[in-house]
């Protein structure tokens, strides 16, 4: 039987492979949530997200103060369509609203989208005892908190569990060890968020030889497609290491970048930098590439593929040269020999020839990760 789509508001609804997901008793039609970041800023731009096909909700960071943003505050890593797509550098604070303004209007506007909304605040213990109550008041469902400014992150988590009911989540910087962080924090939050922006970094531009940015000597924290490694390592640590709920943030364009985070133990992905850069729509887009993935593959559910790289961090993912190709999946496109380092490949298009030299062939690996076919694979 084909598989049916109908389109709700520009945003398709599958009955191929199902991508609800349910955390902390939150529930969530499908894995993908917003960031706290300017992709959240208020509650019309929150409700924006949730037309575009976000799952879940993160509003922007709140304190007790609003943040004094540095400007320019924001640059791609590298200028042009292409190169901006590999992340951007952020001198961003919290948010800039008054927490007042939040209570009073934002989570409001958010809230009547129906969707789950979580609340971030920051960063003391003091500060997140004080907001708790009030934001949890306001009728969020959930408070993450941000340790990226901080230390003490089991104090501040202690401070916010004694003044709520709702769940509550910390989200990690990639500073730390993650690992016994999350360890530290497990008895105290309901799930672990990781990982926040990478930094500092520093961009010039060449032409003024001026930073990019209006912060402090230039500096910026990195997110975006770049820090996405960084973030999948770490959210196989922390899904080691602790039980509660994980929730992974870096570098998600994509529906194969939830498939990646899922294999790692991730719930749900959050996504800020791909919306900044694509738009509001790209929320549902790499909601429908998941649900695809998932049918082209023959899972049902994100479950079934939810910690499945994990069993496999063992030092078994062994390469003998040579790697094996599918042939019926190779186009002779010539990627491969481009990226061999060892001149052990040849192909010849006109001819329609692939080889790999078994001697020359060191199993470094590179072929197998460049092809877009997925023509070469380990055995």
């Amino acid at each position: 039987m084909n598989s049916r789509t109908v389109y709700v508001s520009g945003i398709k609804e599958h009955d191929m492979a199902n991508i609800n997901t349910e955390f902390a008793g939150l529930k969530l039609k499908n894995p993908v949530m917003t960031a706290a970041g300017p992709t959240s800023r208020d509650g019309i731009t929150l409700l924006n997200a949730a037309v575009g096909g976000v799952g879940g909700l993160v509003a922007k960071t709140v304190s007790v103060k609003p943040a004094d943003v540095p400007r320019p505050n924001m640059a791609a890593l590298k200028e042009g369509r292409v190169g901006s797509r590999r992340g951007i550098l952020n001198a961003e604070l919290w948010s800039e609203l008054p927490v007042e303004r939040w209570l009073q209007k934002e989570y409001a506007i958010a809230l009547s989208s129906g969707l789950p909304l979580i609340a971030s605040v920051g960063y003391t213990p003091e500060e997140v005892s004080k907001l708790g109550p009030k934001l949890e008041k306001a009728g969020v469902h959930a408070i993450e908190f941000s340790t990226h400014y901080v230390e003490g992150h089991a104090e501040i988590a202690k401070a916010l569990k004694e003044v709520v009911e709702i769940p509550i989540f910390a989200k990690l910087s990639p500073k730390v060890d993650v690992a016994d962080v999350a360890k530290s924090l497990e008895p105290h939050v309901d799930g672990i968020v990781g990982i926040n922006t990478y930094g500092p970094c520093l961009r010039i531009d060449i032409e003024t030889g001026k930073p990019m940015l209006g912060s402090d000597e230039g500096f910026g924290w990195m997110s975006g497609v770049a820090l996405k490694p960084i973030a999948v390592r770490c959210i196989a640590d922390i899904a080691r290491a602790v039980k509660v709920p994980v929730i992974g943030v870096g570098g998600v364009a994509s529906g194969k970048d939830v498939i990646e985070f899922s294999m790692v133990g991730a719930s749900a992905v959050e996504v800020c930098t791909a919306a900044i850069l694509e738009g509001n729509t790209v929320y549902g887009k790499i909601a429908d590439e998941t649900a695809e993935w998932l049918k082209d593959h023959g899972y049902d559910s994100l479950e079934d593929v939810r910690g499945k790289a994990l069993r496999h961090m063992d030092g078994s993912a062994i390469l003998t040269p040579p790697p094996s190709v599918d042939l019926e999946k190779c186009t002779l496109c010539g990627l491969c020999p481009k990226s061999c380092v060892y001149d052990a490949i040849t192909v010849d298009k006109k001819n329609e020839l692939f080889e790999i030299d078994k001697d020359l062939c060191q199993a470094c690996g590179m072929c197998i990760s460049v092809c877009p076919y997925h023509a070469l694979y380990a055995d």
